[in-house]
């Protein structure tokens, strides 16, 4: 995994810790889209035995994030206020893709959607985000 991921020609970030921890990585990074993977193991499941839901959450938060951030100005930074998913079946051991989407960006709220799919390209989750882009002092050290 790289220490940094290219939001545009004049902006990179560094991967956040979360994604270390969980295992989580970039594979396609556009203006407005992103594509995330994660290969699940054991210690991403649950006490029934499958894929605990936050990880999933965890996974399509992160993707919609850096959607959402390859859209911000320079100065700008932005914070979630709102994350909705709905599970639509359960997973074991598989390679998970996570595509976001910026629906619409606007001066201050942006809406993304995410589609979580397994290997078999079989959708096992939808998620959308509701992001805030911050500006001036409320950017900094953000």
């Amino acid at each position: 995994m790289e220490n940094t991921i290219k939001l545009n020609a004049n902006k990179e970030i560094s991967v956040p810790p979360v994604a270390k921890l969980i295992g989580f990585e970039p594979v396609e990074v556009k203006n407005g889209e992103t594509v995330f993977t994660l290969k699940t193991k054991e210690a991403h499941f649950n006490p029934m035995g499958t894929v605990h839901g936050g990880i999933l959450c965890d996974l399509a938060d992160a993707a919609m994030g850096v959607a959402y951030a390859t859209l911000l100005n320079e100065h700008e930074t932005f914070t979630t206020v709102e994350l909705k998913i709905n599970y639509l079946k359960p997973i074991w051991k598989t390679t998970l893709k996570a595509h976001a989407v910026v629906v619409k960006k606007g001066s201050s709220i942006g809406l993304i959607d995410c589609s979580i799919y397994d290997e078999n390209m079989s959708l096992i989750a939808k998620a959308s985000s509701t992001c805030m882009t911050l500006k001036g002092k409320n950017a900094k050290n953000r």
